[in-house]
């Protein structure tokens, strides 16, 4: 199977998967055209949720209809996730409470989380305008930090959007067809509008835990613009401040997801094992893919429209602002605030941004690189 071959091989990150994809499916199989593959990565940037995962299940849906993008994910995605489930499992009998490099992995997080959302701002507030929006959403979420906070803010960054940009030029016209009939992907649509409005009032009304971790991991696989990297301070905030999961635990896990292929979102697969083992792991996997599955397929057939459509472009421009200013937010409490103690790790974490983002390191480097710093720096 090509894609259980990738899920087992393709390190790096997003773009180095949409290489590896490249690659495999258009230059040596040529499953698609270049036209058409460049037309699926446009879609699968500029919708919510992991990119590369989109790519390779919409290459399976144009291979195999809906059978062949569900094979495709999971064939991409089981090598890590079930790699990151051993992890937690292994770890959940080890004291890492006071270990020196869980403080390393801390500042490897403030380094790598702060390179991905100044990328995200250059990219998704160029004016003054989207700028508001984001600062908007930054100091409504900072300071009403609840599950109805970050919805409602992408709500009136929508509306915000669709009434500034209503007359933004639309994108020049191309052709992209998906065997996916609209009216599955109208249902798809409002299943992923549905959900992410119902979750959090269930999870108020009910005292069902499985429904509030639900809820956490579907919000942040919806949510998160620009890559997996970026989706770490929503899950810290959901899953750290709650309780859940321990600030040490959490910080190792990113540690090992850095290390497996595949992509970062299975970062919640370690995460749910940490909290309920097996099936833990199992449920957070479906909880922070869902969103990805529900908007390729629900966009697929209506692309075309959608993006040639000016009204539409400015509700979606004015959400993307709003991410931006929920992941500062959420990048100051908790990750700054449970990172940065003393001169010594704002220093260090400054070093480690700069192997990042000036020499262009590998983020395996970076991340062996804090775990050792932090070793050295608690034995100071």
């Amino acid at each position: 199977m090509v894609s259980g071959r990738l899920g087992f091989t393709s390190f790096g990150g997003p773009i180095a998967h949409l290489g590896y994809f490249h690659d495999e499916y258009i230059r040596k199989r040529k499953w698609m055209d270049e036209k058409n593959y460049a037309d699926l990565v446009a879609l699968c940037q500029f919708l919510p949720g992991p990119a590369s995962s989109q790519v390779g299940i919409g290459m399976g849906i144009m291979r195999a209809g809906v059978p062949g993008g569900i094979v495709s994910f999971l064939g991409f995605t089981l090598p890590s996730v079930v790699a990151l489930i051993l992890f937690a499992l292994i770890l959940q009998g080890l004291d890492v409470s006071n270990a020196g490099w869980i403080h390393g992995l801390k500042l490897v997080a403030v380094a790598v989380v702060a390179h991905a959302i100044i990328g995200m701002a250059q990219k998704l507030t160029p004016d003054l305008k989207r700028k508001a929006i984001a600062l908007l959403a930054l100091v409504i979420t900072l300071l009403w930090q609840t599950a109805f906070s970050q919805v409602g803010m992408i709500l009136l960054s929508a509306i915000l959007g669709f009434l500034i940009y209503s007359r933004h030029e639309a994108e020049a016209d191309s052709r992209i067809s998906f065997p996916v009939k609209r009216s599955l992907a109208a249902l798809c649509l409002a299943l992923f509008f549905g959900l992410l409005l119902l979750l959090p009032v269930l999870r108020e009304m009910t005292s069902i835990r499985w429904i509030a971790v639900f809820d956490s991991f579907y919000r942040s696989g919806a949510l998160v613009f620009g890559g997996g990297h970026v989706v770490l301070p929503l899950l810290e905030r959901e899953f750290v401040a709650s309780g859940w999961v321990s600030k040490e635990a959490f910080l190792a896990g990113y540690g090992a997801a850095q290390a497996v292929p595949g992509p970062l979102f299975t970062f919640a697969s370690y995460l749910g094992a940490v909290m309920n083992g097996w099936a833990g792991g199992l449920l957070a996997t479906a909880a922070i893919f869902l969103p990805a599955f529900l908007l390729i397929l629900g966009t697929l057939p209506f692309w075309d429209g959608l993006r040639r459509n000016p009204k539409a472009k400015g509700a979606l421009m004015g959400v993307n602002a709003a991410v931006v200013g929920i992941l500062i937010s959420a990048f100051y409490q908790p990750i700054w605030t449970s990172s940065i103690l003393a001169p010594a790790d704002f220093a260090f974490a400054s070093i480690l941004f700069s192997m990042l983002v000036y020499w262009k390191l590998p983020p395996w480097i970076v991340v062996l690189t804090g775990a050792l710093g932090g070793t050295v720096i608690a034995l100071i």
